[in-house]
């Protein structure tokens, strides 16, 4: 068997295996099977078969470097050698200590810094583990999206796994596929049942499904998935909307310390990253880096940030990068709705006995003394929702309680749809947008209740003579199938849908604007903080309309009524205000969390405060809103690192076109019906590459078939790419367009990296003639650490033998060389004995330079792992245990000694180990003497 301690597995390297010839992926060590190896075959029998091995369990053979058979490339222009060059460069990760950006400019957006800069610090760090907390709408998911592609190019986003709502799990499917070309299964209701058909019973799904997207309500069922979520580990864990995760002791919270445990890069992402308590936000950093905080109760700024980001609209870097791609927003238009004879009867009734604590004989305690304001919340809502409100408490009401409802009841029975003042507003308001028959306009219209809801879906239609296709209805109650259906409903251009009436389940994550600029509060939720998530929908990066906003404000003359005047109007115009001056709630409100936000205005309501007293001098401004306000904002100017990466190629698209004619022996046309016009590739996709697509819709996929064979529809073009993705919002069935954008980690490209080496025989190496004076050998180094990532990758170019070697960058020599399309081969004979003579010299002399270097880089990838051991020195020493009571003390202790050990082991896994991996790539030699 192959000693997993000494062996070294690297990326693109061939190993031998049961006799068969594989290329390694991914090479990770294990705790007790020795080295895990991802490889895909090579020879004959084995060829695009996926495969795992254990070093501990399988004779593996790692090739050696002296042993390289050097065969000469006759291929025209020396294209097979440069191919395979260039896939070599293609499939080795970058080293952990490059901390550029590769694929900055590579994808489907618009290549802004701000949006970069989550992957600065993604890479920063030891681990790749940060809270994206930009306010809403300035593209987390697109943030997000970066930092995988640049996982994926370094080798460390393999396995994927994104948790998010349901209601934005196509969306964020559709994002990552169309934006950045990586693809994830949706494991929606739908996508469960493929589980369930397609795979045998009790096999753990996420072994089955390497990347994919589930809601956190599905997968936070301990019972269902949590064994399967204990027996996996992951390269790349995000959450959506974490903020949801932070209630210790519930089943969310419980979800995220699994997944936390069990992935190299956390990504967390919320707007509203926390409740305002530091304690929890405290817990939440911990899923991040454990020792960032030794206090919970007593941190800065400082401590976190490495992991955490937040900037809003108005940021230097944000505010100079947006242009004309994000409008700027209309004012918040409170529209007055006097009260109608019937409302105001019911306004009274509130006022002297609900409000004035007439309506039970007993003291009032508790959810109680919280129930007049539940009935007045409904009434500002609907009458249908009063009645819902008073019909469901009827039910368990006694006594004078009984009695009061059932007057309540009387009244809010006696009022009909031609009583509701909003309505009358709402209806005349949307006539005055434009929604008629034949408009195009779309409005959305946000309400707090179900019942308001439906009811305003049953009579606004008719009033304004549209047909009852033109409407939608989406809140909590619905699956998320069918949520998924009203979004797409609703984004496409071509659908018939001119309204949606949706409750707050749309106001976390979900775009509303691509066709949708009108939102209309039928009623206003009482938090700044739900005010914000429900505009955000559709003032957003990429709204190039104005948005406006309105707000239906219900008045009163009752004395003493607390109508929409009291509260509503006024979080109405405080939110502009925040928006306008400081871009966002938090530092206003001094709360992260809607329903806590909310409850404590209510409290404050019934103490006798106004809403001014209650936000300006009714609370202590959160300081965690000063210590958070900002991180992670940088001057505009400030560019965001590009990383070194070799080429041979000058273009992604150049190396694709070559790829394909090389491989089908000039023919792609005939061999798989390749089609070019313009900017556009189209052709019938071989089943190896099919495989690789999967994880896409099926529906999407089925959309693409032809015959047996899927018809794939490629571009590099940004435009062509952008055009098509918004003529799918045209589309009459599905806002997935028909031609994919080909980004560097699309699947595609893979499949051509792997096909480009495996032309090339067992441990052969080409021979290029090109300018030089005498043999130069391409060699790679590679040192790894424990974890079976690379520290170092040194490209290096051996010449000078047999005599004294000199070694410099592969790249300055490539150039020097004049390696590149305009070459010409001459197909002469090369007498290849002496040049493969040198072969174990140049080898010798490529490890002699890594080894003479090897302090260096040494030194190098130490420093980061020093910092963070002084870290976890002062976590420990901060910990406080003195502080805390006699029999907690020994708790504490362990919990922190634990941390403590498990981030040194981490550290240990993370230093360099073992000698380096040397591959000899290729030898350019001087053409030889023709004769006439």
């Amino acid at each position: 068997m192959t000693n997993p301690e000494s062996a070294s597995f690297a990326p693109g390297a061939r190993i031998l295996v049961r006799d068969e010839e594989w290329l390694v992926r991914t090479a990770k060590p294990t705790p007790y099977d020795g080295t895990m190896i991802k490889a895909v075959g090579v020879s004959e029998f084995v060829q695009d078969v996926e495969a795992t091995f254990f070093t501990g369990l399988e004779d593996v053979h790692a090739m050696r470097p002296e042993d390289t058979v050097l065969v000469q490339d006759t291929s025209s222009r020396f294209r097979r050698g440069r191919l395979f060059l260039e896939a070599v460069l293609r499939r080795t990760p970058l080293p952990r200590s490059e901390r550029g950006l590769a694929l900055a400019d590579r994808f489907l957006l618009d290549p802004l810094p701000y949006q970069q800069r989550p992957v600065e610090l993604a890479l920063s760090g030891l681990r790749p583990r940060i809270l994206l907390a930009d306010v809403v709408g300035l593209g987390k998911t697109l943030e997000i999206g970066l930092i995988l592609a640049e996982l994926i190019r370094r080798g460390r986003g393999d396995r994927i796994l994104v948790v998010s709502p349901q209601q934005v799990l196509e969306q964020f499917q559709r994002e990552l596929w169309t934006r950045f070309a990586i693809p994830l299964v949706r494991l929606d209701s739908t996508g469960i049942q493929r589980i369930q058909q397609e795979i045998p019973a009790g096999r753990n799904p996420f072994t089955y499904f390497k990347r994919a997207i589930i809601s956190v309500d599905t997968l936070k069922d301990a019972g269902q998935f949590g064994h399967h979520l204990d027996a996996i580990t992951w390269d790349a864990v995000v959450v959506d909307e974490s903020h949801n995760l932070i209630n210790k002791g519930t089943q969310r919270n419980e979800l995220a310390r699994r997944l936390a445990a069990k992935t190299d890069a956390l990504l967390l992402a919320s707007a509203t990253p926390h409740n305002g308590d530091k304690e929890s936000f405290a817990e939440l950093i911990s899923l991040l880096d454990p020792a960032a905080i030794a206090n919970k109760k007593d941190y800065k700024a400082k401590d976190i940030e490495h992991l955490y980001l937040r900037r809003t609209k108005i940021s230097p870097e944000v505010r100079d990068a947006i242009g004309d791609r994000w409008a700027d927003r209309g004012p918040s238009v409170p529209l007055h709705c006097p009260a109608t004879p019937a409302e105001e009867k019911i306004f009274a009734e509130l006022t002297d006995v609900w409000l004035a604590g007439h309506w039970s004989d007993e003291p009032l305690r508790g959810l109680d003394r919280l129930f007049p304001y539940t009935l007045l919340k409904s009434l500002l809502s609907s009458h249908r929702a009063l009645a819902t409100t008073v019909e469901a408490r009827r039910k368990k009401a006694t006594g004078t309680e009984a009695v009061a409802l059932d007057r309540l009841a009387e009244l809010t029975s006696a009022m009909t749809d031609r009583d509701s003042s909003k309505l009358n507003r709402l209806v005349g308001e949307l006539e005055k947008i434009g929604v008629k028959p034949g408009s195009t306009t779309r409005v959305v219209v946000f309400s707090e209740r179900v019942p308001t809801l439906k009811w305003l879906a049953e009579i606004v239609p008719g009033k304004l003579g549209l047909k009852a296709g033109a409407v939608r209805v989406m809140h909590g109650g619905l699956t998320d199938a069918e949520e998924q259906k009203v979004l797409q409903e609703f984004e496409l251009e071509s659908s018939e849908v001119r309204l949606l009436f949706t409750g707050d389940v749309a106001s976390e994550g979900v775009n509303l604007h691509q066709q949708c600029h009108h939102l209309i509060h039928y009623d206003i939720p009482w938090s700044l903080i739900r005010i914000e998530q429900r505009n955000g929908r559709i003032d957003r990066y990429g709204q190039r309309h104005q948005p406006q906003f309105r707000a239906l404000i219900l008045t009163s003359e009752v004395l003493d009524a607390k109508d929409d005047r009291t509260v509503a109007e006024k979080l109405l115009d405080r939110e502009e205000i925040a928006h306008r001056s400081l871009g966002s709630v938090e530092a206003m409100t001094g709360l992260y969390d809607a329903k806590v936000e909310e409850d404590r205005l209510v409290k404050d309501l019934l103490e006798g405060k106004t809403v001014e007293e209650s936000y300006d001098g009714g609370f202590e401004l959160d300081v965690l809103a000063n210590l958070v306000a900002g991180v992670g904002e940088v001057p505009a100017a400030t560019e965001v690192p590009r990383a070194r990466v070799p080429k041979l190629f000058d273009s992604t698209s150049e190396f694709v076109d070559v790829a394909l004619r090389e491989l089908y022996d000039d023919k792609p046309e005939d061999a798989i019906d390749l089609r070019r016009e313009d900017e556009l590739i189209t052709f019938l996709a071989p089943d190896d590459l099919m495989h690789r697509l999967s994880d896409l819709p099926k529906s999407y996929l089925k959309a693409h078939e032809e015959g047996e064979r899927l018809r794939l529809k490629v571009t590099f073009d940004r435009k062509l790419g952008q055009r098509k993705l918004d003529e799918a919002r045209k589309a009459t069935t599905t806002t997935w367009p028909d031609i994919a954008f080909l980004s560097d980690v699309h699947p595609m490209v893979d499949w051509l990296v792997d096909k480009v080496l495996i032309r090339l025989g067992r441990q052969q190496a080409p021979v290029l003639t090109a300018d030089v004076d005498g043999p130069v050998f391409l060699v790679q180094g590679v040192y790894g650490n424990r974890l079976g990532q690379p520290t170092v990758v040194e490209w290096m170019a051996v010449s000078g033998l047999p005599g004294t070697p000199v070694i410099k960058p592969m790249d300055e020599a490539l150039d020097a060389a004049g390696v590149g399309p305009k070459m010409v081969n001459r197909a002469v004979a090369i007498p290849l004995d002496e040049v493969q003579a040198l072969v174990p010299q140049a080898v010798a002399a490529a490890r002699q330079h890594l080894a003479d270097k090897r302090d260096e880089w040494a030194a190098a990838n130490a420093e980061p792992l020093r910092r963070y051991r002084e870290r976890l020195t002062r976590f420990e020493k901060q910990s406080r245990l003195d502080e805390l009571p006699a029999p907690l003390q020994q708790k504490r202790r362990s919990q922190v000694r634990a941390t403590v050990d498990e981030q040194n082991d981490l550290l240990n896994r993370l230093e360099a180990a073992g000698d380096p991996l040397l591959r000899v790539l290729a030898v350019l030699v001087n053409a030889p003497e023709t004769v006439a």
